[in-house]
């Protein structure tokens, strides 16, 4: 080659360092472009065929090198469809190749891009800043899953959702082991529990048997009397307190009272036992007078059995050995029992081994079991049941209705039997009189000592279920296995952890975003976020052979290889990836592509000047 081949080789390497000078060049241009990939410069000698003594350094030409499968840094962005991808895939994409009634036609060629920017445009496709139309796969409102596997430009149009019918709510609450309903007093056992004998109609479970009324027992503090060497207080222990005798520490006065409330059916009767001393007062109505002069109080127990109606086979009210008097419901009656207001008749109560109102409920009592509330029995039944939460649902038109469910203990273990709960939803929120306001599930729900369900009762069917006249057909509800339980509870209501239901009203499209699970989102105006399609991921054997288009997209070409779609990496929305572009990289570079471009314009002024002393030696 000579002289004037390395006259040409040096041409040629200006040539290959312009050529990666314009790869620089770019590169730094679109630093600040989405998604872009930059192009690196490979410089491939070329060697002529000589000797293996007489051998070149040769030419050069330099080719580029893709970088496809460098990703760029992922930035958040505040724009819902934006996406950006984590891994070697990339988007498919389509560009129209006309315009018709202001609608898009796609040529049908798919083109792939790692540009994210895309926004809904006017038409509903989503379009990134390039003009690029992503694609995907439906998603089938049925099943949730991709309808096929093919992509297609996606379209999301403001259609209307139609409306789904509620047929499963999932539920999960833990039921405080003590109650605190508006009739609880924890001083009077089995207060916190539903009382069959308070209702017209016994709610408890369809079926449940009826109880008999049973005695219920009050037993006060014990007390001694007021001799000198004080005794336990007995039946002849008078009731007008005197020191040094067997009387009460604090005796009754004259005009002293005792107001006893005796209560069956829902009517109460209220007595009044009045005391006195000397001449026996004119009868009243209602009141019982009690004469001081020879009250003791066996007596007074005798009398207090009489008005609450205790007698045989129910056992008398009594004092014991200890000084304890025991007051006995019997059947007849539920019972109360107060001093009056005077000082001294609060003083003489406490001397029983009572204070303020002791309250005897009969055991058992009602009818056999319902499984319903009507509306004359609504208010005992709130004020023996805590609130279970509420929930809208939905009819096959999607009309809403608020569901309303509320819990009853019926039975206790510390009442002898096993920790029982029954679920009631609101049938009518404006039932009177025998019109049904509350209707039990039907199912009893037992708790052991650990708290769980025994057995375990993980779904029940609400046949017909019907609320303020809007019928929502068999509804499935779901408490899983360990979905209810029951612990203690110091709020003593009903920790609702879960109520959820699948039904919903029509709703109109409002605005899509995408997933990081590489969905597009639908919300509606209804409240609901729907799948709608599911964002397509492409990736190439040879991701770094593909053909650079205009917009940061590229074309499938012999050496890339096609598409092979389903695992390209994920996807993080409201994301954008930057340009892989390194501005202090590309710098560094220029600066060697001009040390490299003016190292042959030195030898091309070299050459030059030794050819012109050739050419002298032939003058």
């Amino acid at each position: 080659m000579g002289i004037f081949g390395a006259l040409t080789t040096s041409v040629a390497g200006l040539r290959a360092n312009s050529y990666a000078l314009e790869n620089i060049s770019g590169n730094i241009a679109n630093s600040q472009t989405t998604g872009f990939k930059r192009i690196d410069t490979s410089f491939l000698d070329l060697i002529p065929d000589t000797g293996t003594n007489a051998q070149l350094a040769g030419s050069v030409v330099a080719n580029s090198r893709s970088t496809n499968t460098i990703a760029g840094s992922v930035q958040s962005a505040s724009v819902s469809t934006y996406m950006a991808i984590n891994g070697d895939g990339f988007f498919a994409v389509q560009k129209p190749g006309s315009v018709s009634d202001n609608l898009p036609i796609f040529d049908g060629v798919n083109r792939y891009t790692r540009r994210g920017d895309f926004t809904l445009d006017q038409n509903g496709y989503l379009v990134n800043g390039a003009g690029y139309y992503l694609e995907g796969v439906k998603i089938d409102p049925t099943t949730g899953n991709p309808a096929g596997s093919t992509p297609e430009v996606l379209r999301f149009q403001n259609d209307f959702l139609p409306s789904q019918a509620t047929t499963k709510i999932d539920y999960r609450a833990n039921l405080a082991s003590y109650p605190l309903t508006n009739k609880h007093q924890t001083s009077v056992p089995g207060s916190e529990l539903l009382r069959p004998a308070d209702f017209i109609s016994n709610p408890r479970t369809l079926g449940t048997a009826a109880t008999p009324f049973a005695n219920t027992a009050v037993t006060g503090n014990a007390r001694n009397n007021f001799e000198t060497i004080a005794q336990p207080i007995s039946a002849t222990t008078s009731l007008a307190g005197a020191s040094g005798t067997n009387s009460l520490t604090a005796g009754f006065a004259s005009g002293d009272t005792l107001v006893l409330k005796t209560t069956t059916g829902g009517v109460t009767t209220t007595n009044t036992i009045s005391f006195y001393t000397g001449a026996a007062p004119t009868p009243v109505a209602g009141t019982t007078f009690v004469d001081l002069a020879t009250a003791t109080v066996g007596s007074l127990l005798s009398t207090i059995d009489g008005l609450t109606g205790n007698v045989s086979p129910s056992p008398a009210s009594t004092v014991s050995s200890t000084g304890a008097i025991t007051l006995n419901s019997g059947t007849a009656n539920d019972f109360s029992l107060a001093a009056g207001a005077s000082a001294s008749a609060v003083a003489a109560f406490q001397a029983l081994g009572f204070s303020g109102t002791v309250i005897g409920m009969r055991a058992g009592g009602g009818t056999a079991g319902t499984g319903i509330v009507t509306g004359s029995d609504n208010q005992a039944f709130l004020d023996e049941s805590i609130s279970g939460g509420a929930r809208t649902v939905y009819d096959g038109n999607g009309a809403p209705v608020s569901l309303q469910f509320r819990w009853a203990k019926v039975e206790s273990s510390t009442m002898g039997g096993t920790d029982t709960w029954n679920l009631f939803y609101q049938v009518n929120s404006d039932a009177t009189g025998n019109t049904v306001a509350w209707q039990n599930v039907g199912t009893d729900f037992k708790f052991g000592p650990n708290g769980q369900m025994q057995p375990v009762v993980g779904q029940i069917t609400l046949a017909g279920l019907t609320v303020d006249g809007t019928s929502l057909g068999n509804v499935t509800m779901a408490f899983g296995t360990g979905g209810l339980t029951q612990f203690a509870d110091t709020n003593g209501n009903v920790q609702v952890n879960q109520l959820q239901q699948d039904g919903y009203a029509a709703g109109q499209l409002q605005s899509v975003s995408v997933s990081d699970e590489g969905r597009v989102v639908g919300t509606y105006s209804n409240g609901r976020n729907i799948d709608l399609a599911e964002v397509s991921i492409a990736t190439f054997n040879g991701a770094n052979f593909l053909k650079r288009v205009d917009g940061g997209a590229f074309e499938v070409t012999n050496e890339s290889g096609d598409a092979l779609y389903g695992k390209g990496g994920s996807i993080s929305g409201s994301s954008l990836e930057s340009s892989n572009t390194d501005i202090a990289d590309e710098f560094t570079k220029l600066i060697v592509t001009q040390q490299a471009y003016s190292a042959n314009t030195k030898v091309i002024t070299t050459t030059n000047t030794m050819v012109q002393d050739l050419l002298n030696v032939m003058r």
